[in-house]
């Protein structure tokens, strides 16, 4: 099949920057990404290009070239299915809050409202593909809603899992480690997969694009979002024992690292991992292990989570701790939002479990994040408390002891510690001992990303993750000489 005409479900993280990559090097291509929500829309057609609605290093540029020429964003979502040879499946798929697996297993309803919108309205065959990150097996309940369609239109599912990082998503797109495409092993389905496979072929070396069958490819993405965060609690372990014994954990990351069989990347021992992919990934393979009867594979696995919820509480308490024991009615600035640098999601980010645990020990907490909005923090907090039950005047409190500032300044000013929790690089470039003046005396500085430099003459007490020593300002020093 020559796919001339694509449309993908679901404007969000994923379906936005890979669609408009798909543009990009395929203008033969006419692609369409529509969704339900027309402020997102809006955003995505703005003629200002920073209100996009996601933040990612060359989206713009990108969106700037192929918007308009192959690349269209719509609410007229009927439109471009009818019109579709190819549909990628892009919709959210959270842990589910309710019924049966309730706080682990993937809840499909919107994959499953998808594909049903996508049998109603289907005149012709189509290519339907999954790009959300999705349970194994769940092709199969795909196919099955897919074949109420009454037309005589044959659906081909594939498995297209993303591997992006956000924060590094465009180039991720552009130079691919690999592209995994699953498909039936069927003449039509053989024929699918040929013709994803081709359009990704005008950009991505024959060699990095691997093809499998459609389960093996649903279990790759959910395993590799899986050893990642696994990589990350390790050496997140690691740190707590190093605060403990006198080792330096970027001492030991780098031991470790240089071992060519372990290698360098995801051993940064940090306050804990965010984002919408780990944690969701990995209560999803929790649960499947468990319906499978593997409940020791389950726990195996459920220790990540565990031990990235600690770091999330030790970080929160040692700030806590350097206060004599208390913040209440102290100023405390939290550093970042955003779960990490060069994106403006905060979804799980840790900065919300800190900011939480702070607040409830009395903190006025003072934010300040390049990217992510008020409202966005706001949100974010109110949904985690909503969460518990907790009520409307509780939530309203708490919400008036936070404060979010668009500027690093009047954040930190007269604050009694500021707590680093996402790695913006703009943080590594501040004149602390400048910063340090300005603060309630002695000043601390709480590294939850170990990015602030040892220097001889700082002005404050710095902590980082995973170093035994709290650091003395210079002024403590002397006094101790004397």
């Amino acid at each position: 099949m020559n796919v001339t005409n694509i449309c993908c479900i679901g404007a969000g993280y994923v379906g936005g920057p890979t669609m408009a990559v798909i543009a990009l090097k395929c203008p033969q291509i006419k692609v369409t990404v529509v969704d339900v929500n027309q402020q997102r829309i809006d955003a995505w057609n703005s003629a200002d290009l920073d209100q996009l609605p996601i933040y990612e290093p060359g989206l713009k540029e990108v969106v700037e070239e192929a918007r308009g020429r192959n690349l269209f964003f719509s609410t007229n979502v009927d439109k471009a299915i009818d019109e579709a040879q190819m549909i990628f499946m892009a919709v959210n798929t959270p842990t589910k809050s309710y019924g049966e697996g309730k706080g682990f297993a993937a809840d499909l309803t919107f994959v499953e409202k998808c594909a049903r919108q996508i049998a109603e309205v289907s005149n012709t065959d189509k290519i339907v593909i999954e790009k959300s990150t999705l349970p194994v097996r769940t092709a199969e309940k795909i196919k099955e809603v897919l074949s109420s369609n009454t037309k005589g239109v044959n659906f081909e599912v594939l498995s297209n899992p993303e591997f992006l990082a956000e924060g590094t998503a465009i180039q991720d797109l552009f130079k691919s480690d690999r592209v995994l495409v699953g498909g039936d092993n069927t003449e039509s389905g053989n024929a699918a997969v040929a013709a994803l496979v081709s359009i990704y072929s005008n950009w991505i070396p024959q060699e990095k694009i691997l093809t499998t069958n459609v389960w093996s490819s649903e279990l790759s993405k959910l395993a590799s979002n899986a050893m990642l965060a696994q990589r990350i609690s390790s050496i997140n372990s690691l740190s707590a024992l190093c605060e403990e014994t006198g080792a330096d954990i970027e001492e030991v990351s780098k031991a470790i690292g240089m071992d060519s069989r372990i290698g360098s990347k995801f051993l940064k021992a940090s306050v804990g991992f965010g984002g919408s992919c780990f944690q969701k990934d990995i209560l999803n393979l929790v649960y499947l292990c468990r319906h499978y009867g593997l409940d020791e594979v389950a726990e195996y696995w459920y220790q990540v989570i565990k031990i990235n919820n600690y770091q999330k509480n030790r970080f929160a308490k040692k700030i806590i701790t350097g206060l004599n024991g208390t913040v209440n009615q102290k100023k405390v600035t939290l550093l970042g939002w955003a779960f990490k640098k060069d994106t403006n999601d905060s979804r799980e980010s840790a900065a919300i479990y800190v900011a939480d645990i702070l607040l409830e020990e009395g903190a006025e907490l003072h934010i300040y994040d390049p990217m992510v909005k008020a409202t966005r923090i706001h949100q974010d907090l109110t949904t985690l408390w909503e969460a518990r039950n907790e009520s409307k005047d509780e939530i309203a409190y708490k919400l008036k002891r936070c404060i979010v500032h668009q500027n690093h300044t009047t954040a930190l000013d007269s604050s009694f510690a500021a707590a680093i929790v996402t790695e913006w690089d703009e943080f590594k470039s501040y004149d602390w001992n400048t910063i340090a003046d300005n603060m309630m005396q002695p000043a601390k500085v709480f590294d939850g990303r170990n990015i602030v430099k040892d220097t001889e003459e700082y002005k404050f007490k710095l902590k980082k993750v995973g170093s035994s020593n709290v650091k003395n300002s210079s002024n403590e020093r002397k006094e101790k000489a004397i």
